[in-house]
């Protein structure tokens, strides 16, 4: 294998801006502010999730991005700083580095993703299952 897991979440992180859980949670009610939770639905509905989080799945992202996509979401067009999270951060450094490639300005993630979110009593909610 030429690259790990390791070696690729440590090259995105060197080239992303990381947000400690008390700076993310300081920008919670910015309203210039959208958390993007890439995480699957699946740890939502078991976790919990950050209040007002949009829910962009890892898979889905770089179409969801795109405005030239036909799945874009026009949240992603939205004049705002995106903070990404996932359960402990490694997804969203990889994905906040594909994002932030594709052109997405004013990008980061959350340090220890939610899990730390979670550890450090920031705000959660419940995610209601559509079954």
């Amino acid at each position: 294998m030429k690259k790990g897991y390791k070696q690729l979440v440590d090259e995105a992180t060197a080239q992303i801006k990381t947000y400690s859980v008390a700076q993310a949670q300081a920008k919670l009610s910015d309203p210039q502010v959208q958390f993007v939770d890439v995480r699957d639905i699946r740890e939502l509905e078991r976790e919990g999730i950050v209040p007002g989080a949009f829910h962009a799945p890892r898979g889905m992202i770089e179409f969801w991005v795109d405005p030239d996509s036909p799945y874009f979401k026009p949240v992603f067009g939205e004049s705002k700083e995106f903070i990404l999270f996932c359960a402990a951060g490694w997804r969203s450094a990889l994905t906040t580095k594909t994002v932030q490639d594709m052109g997405l300005e004013n990008v980061a993630h959350i340090e220890g993703g939610f899990g730390a979110w979670k550890a450090a009593g920031a705000p959660v909610a419940v995610k209601e299952s559509k079954k």
